[in-house]
């Protein structure tokens, strides 16, 4: 489900980490605990919710913070989240030549999907691959907002 944020953006949405080193805190401004910083530009996230300077994002791993807005970027990244190089093809077919492999646990500049398909930009190689094979792509919800501990 789509909402009303203050961005004028939907949520859910996808984006990418700006910079190398961006702080992930535990609520919405720089004086809440800061639970890890992520170590890599280009990482896809997506938005879950927002405040109109801090974006609630759900990481590949399930990890759940906040991420001021200035860390991210609008260009869409997808995951290999297995540890199993992908084979990236020149075609929507896995018929069709392989071209490079995506590592395990890489990131790749999205280019186009067409059906189950997805063309990728990694380094200086391009090719298609199975869209259900990456993170980022999913238009529900990655993450639940985690409820708190209650101590009996």
């Amino acid at each position: 489900m789509r909402r009303r944020t203050p961005s004028g953006l939907p949520v859910p949405r996808y984006v990418t980490l700006k910079f190398d080193e961006v702080n992930a805190r535990g609520g919405p401004g720089d004086d809440y605990r800061l639970l890890w910083t992520y170590r890599a530009r280009g990482l896809p996230l997506q938005v879950i919710a927002e405040t109109s300077d801090w974006r609630r994002v759900c990481d590949p791993d399930g990890g759940l913070a906040w991420v001021h807005q200035r860390t991210v970027d609008t260009r869409r990244a997808v995951m290999r989240t297995q540890a199993a190089p992908l084979d990236m093809h020149r075609g929507g077919d896995p018929e069709s030549p392989v071209t490079a492999r995506l590592s395990g646990r890489a990131t790749a500049w999205l280019e186009d999907c067409k059906g189950d398909w997805c063309r990728v930009r990694a380094g200086d190689s391009r090719g298609w691959i199975p869209r259900a094979e990456v993170w980022g792509l999913a238009e529900s919800p990655q993450c639940r907002p985690q409820l708190p501990v209650v101590n009996r």
